[in-house]
């Protein structure tokens, strides 16, 4: 199995479009968002090609392939328009021998870990908009950055987790970060 993990676009559609492309390149089994899908949130600059409407018409086209959470900037109007679940504040799945959890970061995060996570298990979080890739007391921690509204001069970035290992990726495709699994 193969997750490209993808968040905070904040409802830009350049950066959607270009997220999206990589994605169906990257032949993932599934499109993982990890929220701040639609709004760029009050404390954020209006990003380019802020066209909430065009994302969520793109995004739709994928629903089938999407599993998602709720992030701090989505909003019970954003589910009225999207075909796809982003109710929860977080989700779960496997990937060979390893529990991978879902969770936008502004409930959870890498100093506040959900309960019942064991040695080997992916914690993936977004909200801070960094690239990060850590092991963390026998725990794989993932933060996709941001594909809309990064920092400290990161570019935009996406995610992909399979049974190797994980990798952070510029839009370009170029590898920014990458670790196996043990």
């Amino acid at each position: 199995m193969k997750l490209f993990i993808l968040s905070d676009i904040h409802g830009s559609i350049t950066t959607c479009m270009k997220a999206i492309k990589q994605f169906e390149k990257s032949k993932a089994d599934y499109l993982v968002l990890m929220g701040d899908l639609l709004y760029h949130g009050p404390r954020n600059p209006l990003p380019e090609g802020y066209q909430p409407q065009e994302v969520y018409e793109l995004l739709n086209k994928y629903a089938d392939s999407i599993i998602a959470v709720r992030g701090n900037c989505d909003a019970e109007v954003d589910q009225m328009v999207l075909e796809f679940n982003i109710s929860d504040d977080y989700n779960f799945l496997t990937i060979g021998n390893h529990l991978v959890y879902l969770s936008h970061g502004h409930i959870y995060d890498p100093d506040n870990l959900p309960p019942g996570l064991v040695s080997s298990d992916v914690f993936v979080f977004g909200h801070i908009h960094l690239p990060i890739i850590e092991k963390k007391n026998d725990l794989y921690i993932l933060n996709p950055g941001s594909c809309t509204l990064p920092k400290e001069n990161y570019p935009p970035s996406y995610a992909i987790i399979d049974e190797v290992g994980i990798t952070i990726y510029d839009l370009d495709s170029q590898v920014i970060k990458s670790m196996d699994f043990d």
